[in-house]
């Protein structure tokens, strides 16, 4: 038997349950529609018109992101360490203490800095 026969079915019974929930919505679904259910939702909130180029978000949004960012690699990097620690020795463990130093070393930084803090 194909070893890729077994991928294809549960593909194909994906794809299936997807085709089925479209069509049973469209078929069984409310057909009122109005200007309100027409618009784009907004969270109840009246849109407002935008600059020309979009708008400008604050360097504070991106900053932050780039944080998190930072921070998560830090835990996936983490993780190998944690699954083979009694594998690989005491150089490892010296190792990972001073990445893990590092990161504080960069967390306080932006702490310092004010980075942390969400006006």
């Amino acid at each position: 038997m194909n070893p890729y026969v077994p991928i294809l079915v549960l593909f194909a019974i994906g794809a299936g349950f997807a085709v089925f929930s479209v069509l049973a919505g469209s078929l069984s679904g409310p057909k009122r529609y109005n200007r309100a259910k027409l618009d784009a939702y907004e969270c109840g909130i009246e849109p407002t018109p935008h600059a020309a180029g979009g708008g400008r978000f604050p360097v504070k949004y991106y900053l932050t992101a780039m944080l998190f960012i930072i921070f998560d690699i830090e835990s996936v990097f983490l993780f190998p360490f944690a699954v083979g620690f009694g594998q690989l020795g005491i150089f490892a463990l010296v190792e990972m203490v001073l990445f893990i130093l590092t990161v504080f070393v960069a967390y306080a930084y932006v702490w310092r800095r004010g980075g942390l803090e969400w006006d």
